[in-house]
């Protein structure tokens, strides 16, 4: 992938292949400025490939429509954002029933009530973003994801802005979620404990992958 800065092109990724099972857990690590993020961007259908294709499920997503990805990450991919990315404006109820919502279905709320009393946050419905601590939010963020129950769940340095031990416990969550959802995960760290805990590890360095390893599940 290539990305335009001033009058230079700067190339991201490059000769990037590989493939993930089912319900498999992918550990993306690397120093900083390697691509990580990038290319979880780009799984995620956010960024759009200078060369190349990415199949999930079957589907080219490199080939859809905006309106299309759209609609085909509310159905296929859930994702979790380091800075949580919840709307400030909505509770915590109501941003994770969110993406029914927008796909029109009535069983956003009692579903939402379900993923948040699984995260322990049945006392928080009704709290806004800023009335929750940074490990709370990040558990708004994750039963965001799992609403949909998505097939694939990506997550772009879920403790990244957590303390040791609520890092830790939502790491947990993520755990216990990606199991009794049958999901994939394929997530990014700079965390060599949490890599360590995934099937599989993938080494990124200066844009491309330099190791792949597989650990025991």
């Amino acid at each position: 992938m290539t990305l335009s800065a001033g009058n230079h092109a700067v190339q991201i990724l490059h000769d990037i292949s590989f493939e993930v099972s089912a319900k498999q857990v992918l550990a993306i690590v690397g120093p900083s400025g390697s691509g990580k993020s990038t290319l979880l961007g780009l799984l995620a259908g956010l960024d759009r490939p200078t060369h190349g294709t990415i199949h999930i499920h079957g589907t080219n997503i490199t080939t859809l429509t905006e309106s299309t990805m759209a609609h085909f990450r509310r159905q296929h991919i859930g994702y979790v954002f380091q800075a949580f990315h919840l709307i400030p404006t909505l509770t915590a109820i109501e941003n994770v029933a969110l993406p029914l919502e927008l796909q029109g279905e009535s069983s956003g709320e009692e579903r939402a009530k379900m993923l948040l009393q699984s995260v322990g946050l049945e006392q928080r419905f009704h709290h806004y973003p800023i009335q929750l601590s940074g490990g709370e939010q990040q558990r708004v963020a994750l039963a965001r994801a799992f609403i949909g129950q998505p097939p694939l769940l990506l997550a772009d340095e879920p403790t990244g802005n957590l303390d040791s031990a609520t890092g830790n416990r939502v790491i947990d969550l993520l755990w216990q979620l990606h199991e009794q959802h049958n999901s994939t995960l394929i997530l990014v760290t700079h965390d060599t404990m949490l890599a360590a805990r995934a099937q599989r590890i993938l080494t990124l360095r200066d844009g491309t992958i330099v190791d792949d390893i597989s650990l025991s599940s």
